[in-house]
């Protein structure tokens, strides 16, 4: 089996907490928008990743995820996000960290995710 992409769905109460996160402090663009339908829905993306973002309140009182972005320069994304967004920066891990395996991380957080930077 040759799997090339994980595409995670996050669900939200409100989308516009996830845009918010993503296209406006990670700055990954909405590239599949239905924002309007009953059941909203979009596709980010930035470079080769993609995320499925809806808006159904009942999944996501029940998935709350976290996952980790891995950057090649972790001090750039920090000095963006912490000047245009510090209220994402989760108060664990607020400044960039070298962890005991190695990896320089900080995270983010908002109303429904859990967010790693890391850098090896």
């Amino acid at each position: 089996m040759n799997f090339t992409k994980l595409v995670p769905n996050i669900f939200y109460i409100d989308i516009k907490d996830g845009l918010k996160l993503f296209v406006d402090c990670l700055e990954f663009e909405i590239e599949h928008n239905e924002l309007n339908s009953k059941n909203p829905f979009c596709v980010v993306s930035r470079n080769d990743l993609r995320i499925n973002i809806f808006q159904d309140d009942g999944l996501a009182k029940e998935h709350n995820p976290e996952f980790r972005l891995i950057t090649n320069n972790i001090e750039e994304v920090y000095q963006k996000v912490s000047k245009s967004h510090p209220e994402f920066l989760h108060p664990n891990l607020s400044k960039i960290t070298l962890r005991p395996w190695k990896a320089k991380e900080f995270a983010l957080m908002d109303k429904q995710l859990g967010i790693i930077i890391q850098e090896w």
